[in-house]
């Protein structure tokens, strides 16, 4: 693992963003567009994430009797590419993850799975020739790999991160492009002999193709994310022709036996194909949040999610769940009208107490809804304030109608946020500050930087509560600015709650929930470790498990079972 680390670290480093904190705005600046901030951000936080619950292994339970499993989350942590193998198997990628499963879809069972260990990093597609030879694409590391029939990994291009999608023609002849991270299209040598070629380098912005097929016409067809279309290119002399238009995110193409085109429009939920007249009708009605689709040799069609982690099978207007989805990277909750909201990454979900079912689910749609990332979540009023350090921004939220109200960006990577009288009061790690925003999302001041990793920050008598993460201690902050340590000696401490004068802490580095009474601290259950962060750009509880007290629960996020535990206090 050594030598992973060390890449990783090294992969960061080169994408490394100088960073400016304004003291007179809170606000801070970077080098590059907005959109490769969020992207580079984005990268260093998987990598070191996919390294840790790849290698993870099956989740163990709780070791404290008393942490009940109140809601278990998707077998797979967001389901991106997918594809039938000669086995009748479906072989599903996951970025995040850091695997790809392979799946009975008769028996709805995961029957093996490829990860770091043999050799799998960060999956985002797959595909196999007509050998039966599979090849996938590492988003994150920019490597393009597969093994052959013998079992032998091979490495066929490494054309630096974004590479995407990954299809063969019939002659076996490899294509892979970038999306999010660059916008290159090359054709690769699946042996790694040969130098990749490239087709195209200016489909961009931001994004070249992405899930691509080869079309019976023998061109490659693709979508176009930023675009809303889908276009096919002569791989000979990159001409390009526009297919499809007017879609609202289109992030998938798939032929079926007929050789009919069919297009995954994320955006709006939906899978269409392409009729005789040029004319589109939809087959699949389903959500937002949908990564990539498959059809079966019988024309079955399967559909990913990256955001809920789920793969389902459409016939006929019905939906079968092959592997059901649920959250995928819990961090902050919350708790307004008896529904639990989590905080999900690319999702926020709010969970029936009562039920343990969805309320209601808001997913993201990468670089294109005003949702975006949500690692950290808080009650305003009615409202919820959700932090995303991901997206540099803190957002207001009417869970009644799924609205951002407000939306403050360009902050210093904040952590996590709560309404503080007249204010919001804010973690941010850029200076490792508690700052004060005014209610029009503008810097107000400094309320304390005598930190070194603010995380979770919460109301606490007439003022804050906070974690640091980095010195191990939660600390007292008064409304003057003046801090005051109430806990030392902890390990990572990343979730605050209180109840009852109790104060309860999670410990990111060892998975233990304590509570701190004034004459004692005990222990009162285990979960799993957290995930640390791969460099100092990055908050160093990435995604922080979080806490919540209701109704004479403790609730406590899991993120690596991506799982909820509540505790009876």
């Amino acid at each position: 693992m050594q030598w992973l680390t060390s890449y990783t670290l090294g992969l960061t480093d080169r994408y490394e963003q100088k960073l400016v904190v304004d003291q007179t705005t809170g606000f801070h600046e970077t080098r590059g567009s907005e959109f490769m901030k969020l992207c580079k951000q984005y990268l260093a936080a998987v990598l070191v994430s996919l390294i840790f619950i790849g290698c993870s292994g099956e989740p163990q339970q709780p070791s404290a009797a008393k942490a009940e499993l109140f809601l278990e989350g998707a077998r797979i942590s967001g389901v991106n590419g997918i594809h039938f193998g000669p086995d009748g198997y479906l072989y599903a990628t996951s970025v995040v993850g850091s695997d790809m499963s392979v799946v009975n879809t008769k028996t709805k069972e995961i029957i093996k799975r490829y990860g770091p260990a043999e050799g799998v990093f960060g999956p985002d597609d797959v595909a196999f020739n007509a050998n039966g030879e599979f090849f996938w694409t590492s988003i994150f590391t920019g490597e393009v790999a597969g093994f052959n029939n013998d079992g032998v990994r091979v490495v066929a291009a490494n054309l630096g991160p974004g590479v995407n999608p990954i299809t063969f023609s019939d002659d076996g002849r490899l294509f892979v492009a970038q999306c999010f991270f660059g916008d290159g299209l090359y054709e690769v040598d699946p042996l790694g002999e040969k130098e990749p070629r490239s087709i195209r380098d200016d489909l961009g912005p931001r994004c070249g193709l992405n899930g691509m097929d080869w079309g019976p016409d023998e061109r490659l067809y693709g979508p176009r994310w930023f675009n809303n279309e889908v276009v096919s290119v002569d791989v000979e002399t990159g001409e390009t022709r526009v297919e499809v238009s007017g879609l609202q995110v289109p992030a998938a193409v798939k032929f079926n036996s007929a050789g009919e085109l069919h297009v995954l429009d994320t955006g709006a939920g939906t899978v269409l194909k392409r009729n005789e007249d040029g004319s589109v009708g939809i087959v699949a009605q389903l959500q937002t949040g949908l990564d990539n689709f498959a059809f079966d040799d019988n024309d079955n069609l399967f559909v990913s999610s990256y955001a809920d982690g789920s793969i389902v099978k459409v016939s006929d207007g019905t939906v079968d769940e092959i592997l059901p989805g649920g959250i995928a990277h819990p961090g902050g909750l919350a708790v307004v009208d008896e529904t639990l909201v989590v905080a999900d990454l690319q999702s926020l979900r709010g969970v029936d107490i009562a039920t343990r079912k969805d309320a209601w689910v808001l997913r993201n749609i990468f670089a294109s809804s005003p949702l975006g990332t949500t690692t950290a979540v808080a009650n305003h009023g009615e409202n919820l304030l959700l932090t995303s350090w991901l997206d540099n921004s803190v957002k207001m939220l009417d869970p009644k109608t799924g609205e951002i109200v407000q939306s403050i960006e360009g902050l210093g990577i904040p952590v996590s946020a709560i309404p503080f009288g007249e204010y919001y009061a804010v973690a941010l790690h850029a200076d490792s500050s508690v700052s004060l925003l005014n209610q029009d999302g503008s810097f107000h001041s400094v309320l304390s930087d005598d930190f070194d990793g603010p995380t979770h920050v919460i109301s606490f008598e007439d003022g804050l509560l906070v974690s640091d993460t980095v010195r191990g201690q939660v600390v007292r902050v008064l409304a003057n600015g003046e801090t005051e340590i109430v806990v030392d000696g902890l390990a990572s401490p990343e979730g605050l709650a209180v109840h009852d004068g109790v104060i309860y802490v999670f410990e990111g580095s060892t998975g233990k929930i304590k509570a701190v009474s004034e004459d004692q601290t005990s222990t009162i259950a285990t979960l799993s470790a957290g995930s640390p962060a791969a460099t100092s750009q990055q908050p160093p509880s990435m995604v922080f498990n979080g806490l919540v007290v209701h109704d004479g629960y403790l609730y406590a996020a899991d993120e690596m079972k991506r799982s909820i535990y509540r505790i009876a206090i």
